[in-house]
């Protein structure tokens, strides 16, 4: 008799979800800057099945392994460091996406995008600064932005006259209150969530077996 296939859900084709289905290509997540004209989207439902999203992502959960020491597997004590504080869950990529799955759930991706923009920005050569600080300042900064940031109209002012002149810390100011807006708003919250909660209750199960 031949065993039944078990069909594993493709993760890319999961509604809401930002993680990769191949942990090695967590690292090449794009976070390009929206078009001028692009409006901003919401999700219709956050449901989400975490067991299956689990299953896709790490396969020892499904085939019952014990999680191998590979670098490439998720581990429970990895996720567990979330919570020790925003800078550690937005050092780890995986984290980053899981937290923007998150504030996707409660409509302000655009913080942790905005986030991830600046990041990148500070990396810019010189000579590719001011192009790539119009992006984000139209993207983001400007009052009329598709994925607008919560900050006050003096630091709005004062970073469209940093950019005039762009240097590599020209969003530091903005990116700094949206930065504490993540931390004291939306971490919390997201810690106490079923999509973090549930990730780490099933790789703690799972590290028992």
């Amino acid at each position: 008799m031949r065993a039944a296939a078990i069909s594993t859900p493709r993760l890319d084709k999961m509604p809401g979800m930002l993680l990769s289905a191949n942990p090695k290509e967590l690292k090449a997540t794009d976070h390009s800057l929206p078009d001028d004209k692009t409006q901003k989207k919401r999700p219709k439902t956050f449901g989400m099945d975490v067991k299956a999203y689990l299953r896709s992502m790490i396969p020892h959960l499904e085939s019952g392994m014990k999680p191998s020491k590979s670098k490439d597997l998720l581990s429970a004590d990895e996720v567990k460091q979330w919570s020790e504080s925003l800078e550690k869950l937005l050092a780890n990529q995986t984290g980053q996406d899981v937290f923007g799955n998150f504030l996707k759930s409660e409509f302000s991706e655009e913080n942790i995008e905005f986030w991830l923009a600046c990041e990148d920005y500070k990396k810019t050569k010189s000579d590719l600064l001011h192009c790539k600080a119009e992006k984000i300042y139209k993207a983001f900064v400007q009052s009329d932005a598709a994925k607008q940031i919560n900050i006050d109209f003096r630091t709005r002012e004062s970073t469209a006259k940093k950019i005039k002149a762009p240097t590599p810390t020209s969003f530091d100011e903005a990116q700094k209150i949206i930065y504490t807006l993540m931390e004291k708003d939306s971490y919390p919250r997201f810690l106490k969530s079923n999509i973090y909660l549930n990730l780490l209750n099933d790789l703690q199960a799972n590290s028992l077996k």
